[in-house]
């Protein structure tokens, strides 16, 4: 298993002590952590092995090995290896919830801890590629249609959620004058900035075979 580490998370942990909030994030670091045993278990609850194992500036990110022989299971319109992509990626932010939820049953409970497993959890449902709300929405469109629509769906919405993202975050700033939502906004707009490069390599690849299919 290949461990990376993202420089920027030194970054962040200077500027998070400037602005006295280095406990909180510590704090959702750690469930961040958890989170991300939530995808290891369910991958390997699927058979699946640990291939890289990634930390960065706001979390954590495990990528499996790929299992050829899933890609010859076929369901609805796609492969088998796409239902499971999916449930691992639903496992972060269940397990959050269920965190939530053993925490509220328990009495006196700390809200900071409450809070940061919900923070963890509503911030990954984003419906932005690759966090885990892109990844469950893009192979949710890849069990019924074709890959290039998947991801032509998953790109739009992202772009529209980045945007609103953007709106709303301002307006948070302009109140709240909190860095980190800053912060938070740039790594966004990063993550959105890579994938939209991948899709567009993706849509050229796809127009290409397209154009083969007409001519053959």
């Amino acid at each position: 298993m290949k461990i990376k580490v993202n420089i920027n998370i030194f970054l962040f942990c200077i500027l998070f002590v400037i602005t006295n909030q280095i406990e909180l994030y510590a704090l959702s670091m750690l469930f961040a952590l958890i989170h991300e045993i939530g995808h290891l278990l369910m991958g390997v609850f699927l058979s699946y092995e640990v291939e890289t194992f990634r930390i960065m500036p706001l979390g954590f990110s495990i990528e499996f090995k790929e299992k050829i022989e899933k890609y010859n299971k076929k369901i609805f319109k796609s492969q088998k290896v796409v239902l499971d992509k999916m449930l691992i990626a639903m496992a972060g932010p269940i397990t959050n919830l269920i965190i939530i939820l053993i925490l509220i049953i328990v009495k006196n409970s700390n809200l900071n801890l409450i809070y940061s497993n919900l923070i963890i959890m509503l911030f990954n449902l984003i419906p932005i590629y690759p966090l885990d709300g892109g990844r469950i929405i893009l192979n949710l469109f890849k069990l019924f249609k074709e890959n290039k629509k998947a991801y032509t769906y998953t790109n739009t919405i992202s772009n529209v959620f980045i945007i609103i993202l953007t709106i709303i975050s301002s307006i948070a700033i302009y109140y709240y004058k909190n860095i980190a939502i800053l912060l938070v906004l740039f790594a966004l707009w990063g993550l959105n900035i890579k994938e939209n490069k991948r899709y567009n390599i993706y849509y050229k690849i796809y127009q290409t075979i397209d154009k083969q299919n007409d001519y053959l």
